[in-house]
């Protein structure tokens, strides 16, 4: 990853320990926080610093520095109270990035008046995929293969199209970044193990593989274009 990046997840429940330890396993710096004893010894060595305190009270966060984080993400699971005050009070810190678990529609509606980053709706594997999302923007898709390993849909930039593999530098991608280019997709056509005379053009995808950090690496470089579009 490009630089380590500080992030708070409150709630530890089963998503919430995926978010945290799927962002500890990325590199990043992760405070993990919940009012239960138990569940902050489970996650012990597990992510950066896991601290038992009831995060409903501002006094509390600001004891552990949470206004100085980037990121923050209130995976409170069915406490839809709590979920709201914490949000509040994250935002009224000025968090530039809050995210946060919305259990039905109107609490999602709630959570996007309080004009939070994002809102999700959890399944089983939604607390890595918005891990990954959170700190790969510049990636279309991500399919995990193990924690630290996956798949990635990246746009080319925008200075490389009309020019071949080679040219862009991508060919040797392998050796730059520890991560290689398996095919590009064109449209309906999908061109496998891509010879390094291939152009790129507009609207070519990437699909690549590698490590996580390494793939954030190259996100974090700003040598990708972000693509705005969902699929």
């Amino acid at each position: 990853m490009a630089q380590q990046t500080q992030v708070a997840v409150i709630g530890l429940g089963r998503f919430g320990v995926t978010v945290a330890t799927t962002l500890y396993q990325m590199g990043h710096d992760v405070l993990a926080i919940d009012q239960n004893p138990s569940k902050v010894q489970d996650l012990a060595g597990q992510v950066t610093y896991a601290v038992a305190v009831d995060a409903t009270d501002e006094a509390n966060l600001r004891e552990l520095g949470i206004e100085n984080f980037e990121y923050a993400v209130v995976a409170i699971g069915a406490n839809t109270e709590a979920s709201i005050m914490v949000t509040v009070i994250l935002k009224s810190m000025n968090i530039p990035v809050v995210v946060a678990r919305a259990n039905t529609k109107l609490h999602g509606e709630t959570l996007d008046r309080l004009r939070v980053s994002s809102v999700v709706y959890p399944e089983s594997d939604m607390g890595s995929k918005l891990a990954h999302d959170l700190f790969l923007p510049g990636v279309e898709q991500y399919m995990e293969l193990t924690s630290t390993y996956g798949f990635s849909k990246i746009k080319p930039p925008l200075k490389y199209l009309n020019q071949t593999l080679k040219e862009s530098g991508f060919s040797n991608i392998r050796d730059r970044y520890g991560i290689a280019v398996i095919a590009i997709q064109r449209e309906n056509e999908i061109i496998l193990s891509p010879d390094e005379n291939e152009n790129l053009v507009e609207d070519d995808i990437l699909v690549i593989a590698g490590p996580d950090d390494q793939i954030s690496k190259v996100v974090g470089a700003n040598e990708f274009k972000v693509d705005e579009t969902t699929e």
